[in-house]
């Protein structure tokens, strides 16, 4: 059997985690008390069919009975069964505004208002957070695309070997929270004040040779490719099955996407399992054109 603990703050996407998961054949519980996941393993051990894959929630609504964040890693220490945990996070801005949307109460606010209870949450799960299998990022995540983020990130649960995603972001959005390594793209010339530049992104070959026109961003990569090849295997021994390189610009489209899509031909030139992300390559498109057109205008 399998357990896939599935932790992480109020609004993050916890129970839309968990309904993609059922829909993947796990047999799922929510809002399980830690005290409780050993006499659930057991039960799912014993069931008729037997049960080969499970998940659970564990959340700081532990808080609420008087248990404390070390209560919960102890129980999950006390598993005799394969488990890792999947922890999800959101910029603190976006946890907000979701609950205040919502009118919902926060499980850990004074009153129930959202701002205490994302910072006495953030401190209360930490432990949990530096323990995780996998931290994925929501913030800019829709509902509808929940089910295809978990299906992507199964077959990591199912790998031993790491894995490298490499993702490109813009400042001006936010670094992602779930990054383990931030590398900044600012130090170039920015394509965007570049007339035939401005429109492309770093997935077109003109922007890619204008990025790496510059002698520094050749070193730079040379010196992220072998500072990565050599701790890979660090990370492997920690059990770790993704590593997250992030690199940034201003609005993610030309620097940071140039950067990601040089550093993955390199890693694959290595035999080392790739996936990329840009989360904000199409969002930039659409702000650049709406600049462009109040300029006109």
């Amino acid at each position: 059997m399998y357990l896939l603990i599935v932790t992480g703050m109020s609004g993050a996407g916890k129970s839309l985690a968990l309904n993609s998961l059922e829909e993947l054949g796990f047999f799922c519980v929510d809002n399980l008390p830690s005290l409780m996941l050993s006499e659930f393993v057991k039960l799912c051990k014993g069931a008729q069919p037997t049960i080969k894959r499970a998940a659970v929630t564990v959340d700081s609504r532990e808080s609420l009975l008087s248990r404390n964040s070390n209560s919960m890693l102890q129980a999950i220490d006390e598993l005799d069964v394969p488990y890792e945990i999947l922890f999800l996070d959101a910029r603190d801005d976006v946890l907000r505004k979701r609950y205040n949307e919502t009118r919902r109460r926060h499980p850990l606010g004074e009153a129930g208002e959202a701002e205490s209870g994302v910072r006495r949450e953030r401190i209360y799960l930490q432990e949990m957070r530096n323990r995780a299998t996998y931290t994925l990022d929501t913030s800019d995540v829709l509902p509808r695309k929940f089910p295809d983020l978990i299906s992507k990130l199964l077959p990591e649960m199912e790998e031993r070997r790491i894995t490298l995603l490499i993702s490109s972001f813009g400042y001006k959005r936010g670094v992602p929270v779930d990054a383990d390594i931030v590398l900044d793209m600012r130090f170039v010339e920015n394509p965007f004040y570049i007339e035939g530049l401005r429109r492309l992104s770093g997935l077109d070959e003109p922007v890619r040779d204008f990025v790496f026109s510059s002698e520094e961003a050749r070193r730079l990569m040379d010196a992220v490719e072998t500072t990565i090849l050599d701790l890979l295997p660090k990370y492997e021994e920690q059990d770790k099955h993704i590593l997250r390189v992030c690199f940034g610009c201003t609005g993610g489209r030309h620097r940071s996407v140039a950067a990601v899509e040089e550093l993955a031909r390199r890693m694959r030139q290595n035999k080392q399992p790739v996936r990329i992300y840009h989360r904000d390559l199409r969002l930039e498109a659409e702000d650049i054109e709406a600049r462009l057109l109040h300029r006109e205008i």
